[in-house]
């Protein structure tokens, strides 16, 4: 077994600054005792009979002496692993409930507050309504009773049974609160962590300074037109306006300001040097993810975790730098008719982006879980391979690094492009809100001339803009050119409030929808240390002859991150499951879909929304790479194996095969009844599945005519002179591989082609 690498010492992040949590009365005082109520059912307090509780306890979930023993048993032998206080801390963890942690309560103010958005919030509301009338309380919990003075042991039969209710409004309020209460009891809890021996930073590796101190263009406080009483907007002149600062926009920016271009680059979001990272539970969503990270599809059926910060998801993402196959390549010139994607500058421009991040496979260091992926791989003949990282050429031994790289080694946008584009002299603003595009016509041609939005310094952010606590300026940019590069989300909402109409923006949205799965093991394993994704199997890549189907990888397992995905039975079984993490190892189904959904505004406030339903097709995709997951870890010794779908219980291996020597492998007949009752069950239920992504495409589809997309071959919207777009949103369908490359050849391609085009246009 490798080494692992030095232990980091003496490292303590720098604090990260939050607005404060909202003051507005969300919810009422009798609808916020409902709703801890329900929490509490979710994570009760589990205590014995025999104790203060009794069997008919609102506030515990009473159990009898020996479930007890044998709960804190189980626990303690888990715990064991990582503190010599494990009995103690197994009680104090199973007796723990989300409504004594002041933190929880906070934590849910602010979700509800900032990112569930009008409809969901109404929703909510008048469920909790229902719950304490009589007639509601009948028809949804059988009781007149009030749900919350129900004991807790009847409100956890009640709460299991809205999953599978015959009201659909009533199974959309069990996925949506059940993800809500679990995710924020693991930010608020004091005893999780410390009881799976999570630790606040990682203990290998290095902390170290970024590459560059950035600096933001601050705007003074406005100047009022008395005469007209308007606030006069700040006015800015620049040749290319770059709007995003992620993976498409940064190498965009780089190479137009190195071109010798005036180029400006506004960020929405704030910039977080290294010595804030790694950034916490608490912290983390809402300074580097789009919508607190608590975006979920219409349906619930899909998390969706975007970066939102200084560098995108450049920031936050795994460091996986795989290029384009040439099965994707292929579609899209050939369906597309978009011959760029064969030919040999566009190869050029993956090799050019890869070098300039210094990415190689040369210098990995597998933690437990890769290992496993890759030795289980060859165990049973599958194709599998190692993922190149963007590290510089240097071992980068650190799963943390969604919140953010405290050794500054992910070489993404901040630590590159973004870099060099400072050093030509590009400019930045962050905290721009980019309200819509400017234009003006010639003839039936719409040309671009800006953009127009709101700037909130960062002290007018964290105070929530209460008067005389920083700056927010109305801004207008005028630009010779606009480069949309807001991501798959914000993009196409962009282009809507900038009045363009082709009937194509927001559609053709593809999530790379993943499925996971969790092997349980004897031994510690601590899967969070060592980088998250350094192994791929690509056996199920192709299920349908059409590059359709699924690929293996492994996530990281970072409580909040993790834990969360997968099902919940109930409240006792769930707390043990989640102390099991020390001893797990990751896998997830990382799904090409075939099939498509789309974004678009909340018809009230504006924001995201996302309109997805991973399709049958796709479902089948995953069940089958999610069982080669389980050969997998039954070939490497797993004891269990749990997927985030909650009509399948674990399997697992009996006592007696694990102590006897194993001939049989994956012909072993539990493991293979239990191979053939998940997939007599696909396509899973989409309600009972557990689906998140972390990639989005397509939403701003490139098309050879008007007719098919949003922008053309070049880049630029249709319809529009020097208007272009360059992320991910203009993927032709999913990539098939984690976007991070394909993204930033594109944008290093069309910006490329952007300066040629404007230097012509100037001589």
């Amino acid at each position: 077994m490798e080494a692992a690498p030095a232990k980091m010492t003496g490292y303590t992040p720098l604090e990260v600054e939050l607005p404060p949590v909202p003051t507005t009365q969300v919810l009422t005082d009798l609808q916020w005792e409902t709703m801890l109520a329900l929490a509490d059912t979710v994570i009760p307090s589990i205590r014995s009979r025999g104790d203060d509780a009794d069997v008919s306890s609102t506030k515990y979930h009473a159990v009898t002496e020996s479930q007890l023993e044998s709960a804190t048993s189980r626990l303690t032998a888990t715990i064991s692993r990582t503190t010599s206080q494990a009995a103690e801390l197994a009680q104090t963890y199973l007796q723990e409930s989300p409504s004594s942690l002041p933190a929880f309560r906070a934590g849910l103010q602010r979700l509800i507050a900032d990112y569930i958005h009008q409809e969901g919030q109404t929703g909510l509301r008048f469920i909790l309504d229902v719950l304490n009338t009589r007639a509601g309380s009948l028809l949804l919990t059988g009781s007149t009773t009030p749900i919350q003075n129900q004991p807790l042991a009847e409100r956890e039969q009640v709460f299991a049974g809205w999953a599978s209710s015959r009201l659909s409004p009533i199974r959309l309020i069990y996925r949506s609160l059940s993800a809500m209460f679990k995710t924020t009891w693991m930010v608020a809890s004091p005893t999780l962590s410390t009881a799976v021996g999570f630790p606040r930073v990682p203990l290998h590796g290095k902390s170290a300074p970024g590459c560059w101190e950035y600096e933001f263009v601050q705007f003074p406080p406005s100047d009022h037109d008395e005469e007209n009483e308007k606030e006069q907007p700040e006015v800015l002149e620049t040749d290319v306006v770059v709007i995003g600062s992620g993976c498409g926009g940064a190498v965009a920016a780089k190479n137009l300001a190195e071109a010798g271009h005036r180029v400006l680059v506004v960020e929405k979001s704030y910039h977080y040097p290294s010595q804030y990272f790694p950034m916490d539970g608490r912290t983390a969503p809402v300074s580097l993810f789009e919508g607190g990270a608590s975006i979920l599809t219409d349906d619930a059926s899909v998390a969706i975790f975007a970066g939102s910060t200084w560098g995108g998801g450049g920031t936050v993402n795994w460091s996986a730098a795989l290029q384009t196959q040439a099965f994707v390549r292929q579609e899209w010139a050939d369906d597309g008719g978009l011959p760029l994607f064969t030919s040999a500058a566009f190869q050029q421009s993956l090799d050019r982006v890869a070098a300039r991040m210094g990415v190689s496979a040369a210098h990995i260091q597998h933690n437990r879980q890769n290992r496993d992926l890759l030795e289980g791989a060859r165990k049973l003949g599958y194709a599998a391979e190692v993922v190149p990282q963007n590290t510089g050429g240097q071992e980068h031994y650190c799963g943390y690094c969604t919140m953010g790289c405290s050794a500054a080694a992910k070489k993404g946008p901040t630590e590159t492009w973004l870099a060099d584009a400072a050093k030509a002299g590009a400019v930045f603003v962050e905290g721009f809100k980019a309200d819509k595009v400017t234009f003006t016509t010639r003839g039936k041609e719409r040309i671009a001339t800006g953009v127009e939005g709101t700037w909130t310094s960062r002290e007018a952010y964290l105070s929530r803009g209460q008067k005389g606590q920083g700056i927010t300026r109305k801004v207008v940019i005028k630009a010779k050119k606009v480069i949309v590069a807001c991501g798959t989300l914000n993009s196409p909402l962009l282009l809507l409030r900038s009045g363009l109409q082709n009937w194509h923006i927001g559609r053709n949205l593809h999530i790379h929808p993943v499925l996971f799965g969790a092997a349980v093991f004897d031994e510690e394993i601590r899967p969070w240390e060592g980088s998250a994704l350094t192994a791929v199997v690509k056996e199920f890549e192709n299920l349908d002859g059409r590059g359709h189907g699924a690929k293996i990888e492994t996530t990281v397992t970072m409580p909040p991150l993790f834990l969360p995905i997968f099902p919940w039975r109930s409240g006792l079984d769930y707390k043990l499951f989640c102390a099991k993490l020390s001893a797990m190892t990751s896998y997830i189904a990382v799904t090409r879909d075939r099939d498509s959904g789309r974004v678009y505004p909340d018809p009230v406030d504006g924001r995201i929304r996302v309109a997805y339903t991973p399709s049958a097709f796709d479902r089948k995709s995953a069940v089958e790479a999610m069982i080669a997951s389980a050969k997998i870890a039954y070939v490497s010794g797993a004891k269990e194996f749990h997927v985030s779908y909650a009509d399948m219980p674990p399997f697992c291996r009996s006592e007696q095969e694990k102590n006897e020597p194993d001939e049989e492998g994956i012909n072993n007949a539990e493991l293979q009844q239990w191979i053939t009752q998940f997939r007599q069950q696909s396509p899973l239920d989409i309600e009972k599945a557990g689906y998140a992504s972390a990639h989005q495409m397509g939403t701003c589809r490139m098309a050879s005519t008007a007719s098919k997309g949003v922008v053309d071959p070049e880049c630029q919207v249709w319809g529009t002179q020097g208007l272009y777009v360059m992320d991910a949103s203009i993927f032709p369908s999913a990539s098939g591989v984690n976007p991070m490359i394909t993204n930033m050849a594109i944008a290093d391609w069309a910006s490329r082609n952007l300066s040629k085009q404007m230097r012509e246009e100037k001589a």
